[in-house]
């Protein structure tokens, strides 16, 4: 049985995972966008590929991943590769928790780092929309 792909679903996934809000998806797609329209559109199967692409663009994530992805899939393929004996030793041994605060440090230095990037682009674009 051939699983359906539910590109609104998907935009929604990574609309969340990335921590962008209906109305900042809204904002960045243009004028003729609102929250309302991002919520009905997260609930179509099917979404036109010139609008997959504006989306693409906004959030910066290939138009083939909201075509592409199945949970279910991606389920498996975690599921297979954490039910792998030498996946399970590796994770058991290398648990050293040192390791793991300086890991969580560079994450974190690296999202502060992004965050500042992003509010940048906001400030500019911003100031873009005040000067017109």
């Amino acid at each position: 049985m051939e699983q359906k792909i539910h590109q609104g679903r998907n935009v929604k996934r990574f609309r969340e995972m990335l921590g962008i809000k209906q109305e900042a998806l809204a904002y960045d797609l243009g004028e003729d966008w609102n929250q309302k329209k991002i919520s009905m559109l997260e609930q179509k199967e099917i979404i036109e590929d010139n609008l997959l692409r504006q989306i693409s663009n906004s959030l910066r994530i290939p138009v083939e991943a909201f075509q592409n992805f199945d949970e279910e899939q991606a389920l498996n393929v975690i599921a297979n590769t954490f039910n792998d004996e030498s996946t399970i030793g590796f994770i058991i041994n290398n648990n050293n928790p040192i390791d793991k605060i300086i890991q969580l440090h560079e994450e974190k230095i690296a999202l502060y780092e992004r965050m500042l990037k992003e509010k940048e682009e906001m400030i500019t674009r911003l100031e873009k929309l005040i000067s017109k």
